[in-house]
């Protein structure tokens, strides 16, 4: 006989290999290859261009090797966080290290901002009493190092940027890349005119450069540390969109994070109409939410509307497919979602039980 108070609390993770391979993270073996090459010119120009910078009394070349050094940080931190991410999940770590990526991240990002205040002050010294700079030989180093970067870039392509440390380290070589081109041209005018200042100009360019990149690191990483919702997912879409299942009568509790970036997590209780198959609907939840906003892992308590006070203090919003059910006990025969009070754990793929 069914429990008429009974509930059901079920969890569904799809499987990544169902649905078109989608992945997560990093691919170990082929990200690992193309991450070293890249961090190893990265390292091998940056010791080159220090050198060169104090050599020439250039500001903007030491500037661009600070910056490289914190790609060539990105780079040695995400491939760490392959290693760590790879590990299983046990004991009190129930997501495993996937979040070491963000730590890292946000280490690299905060870096960059205290490099960049740095290089803000030495710049600014500069433009009032202007060094000496060799014109020519930082000209001719920051075409090499536009070649090194281009090639470094064309490396973590190849690799899998949904890491936010592979994509942070893609993007600060980018803006390397810009940096070295105001580098160039800052020699070029040395040689043509002797304007030293050009140098100190051409250093807090790229110090703007890392302030933007810097910042956007420490941002995004701070959104997954406060579990805020991924970036372009609207939490009260995504609830009128479970609200507008069929059976569904209304959702609350509903909770969207990140547990490491490109891979959110959703939690929910619904509530359906009494006689609804919970399990089906929830099937129906988690195939909506894989097809329409990307999310694969969904943890969902289903209950029959009215079978009794399941939550006596919701948390944010609620999402109605109609009028708000009854907080009341069910009538007498009311149908629950399940055998007794004991979860059960859906199948893979969004399957029914």
């Amino acid at each position: 006989m069914v429990d008429a108070t009974s509930r059901t609390t079920i969890g569904a993770e799809m499987s990544a290999h169902a649905h078109g391979g989608h992945d997560h993270g990093v691919s170990a073996d082929a990200d690992k290859r193309w991450l070293s090459i890249a961090l190893a010119l990265l390292v091998g120009f940056m010791a080159l261009e220090v050198t060169i910078g104090i050599l020439a009394s250039s500001l903007a070349l030491i500037t661009d090797a600070a910056h490289m050094l914190t790609d060539a940080a990105a780079i040695v931190l995400a491939l760490v966080a392959i290693r760590l991410a790879a590990k299983p999940a046990r004991g009190g770590y129930t997501w495993g290290f996937k979040r070491v990526e963000i730590l890292s991240a946000q280490a690299n990002g905060i870096t960059l901002l205290l490099l960049a205040a740095f290089f803000v002050y030495e710049g600014l010294s500069r433009l009032i009493s202007p060094p000496d700079v060799d014109g020519p030989l930082v000209f001719f180093t920051a075409l090499a190092g536009c070649a090194v970067n281009l090639a470094a870039t064309w490396c973590i392509r190849r690799a899998n940027r949904s890491s936010l440390n592979v994509e942070g380290a893609y993007q600060h070589i980018l803006n390397d890349l810009y940096a070295f081109i105001a580098t160039a041209i800052a020699g070029a005018v040395i040689w043509a005119t002797n304007w030293g200042r050009a140098d100190a100009i051409a250093a807090l360019v790229v110090a703007a450069l890392m302030l933007k990149a810097g910042w956007g690191l420490v941002k995004a990483s701070g959104r997954i540390f406060l579990e805020a919702a991924p970036e372009g997912v609207d939490p009260a879409e995504v609830g009128r969109d479970v609200a507008a299942v069929a059976s569904v009568v209304e959702v609350h509790d509903l909770h969207i994070w990140e547990i490491t970036s490109g891979q959110p997590a959703m939690s929910a209780h619904v509530l359906v109409t009494p006689g609804a198959d919970c399990h089906a609907v929830r099937s129906s939840i988690s195939s909506m939410l894989h097809d329409e906003h990307d999310i694969e892992h969904a943890t969902l308590q289903v209950d029959h509307a009215g079978a009794e006070d399941h939550c006596g203090d919701p948390h944010g919003e609620p999402y109605s497919a109609g009028p708000a059910p009854s907080r009341g006990r069910a009538a007498d025969g009311a149908a629950g979602c399940g055998p007794g009070h004991s979860p059960v754990q859906a199948p893979e793929n969004g399957g029914t039980t």
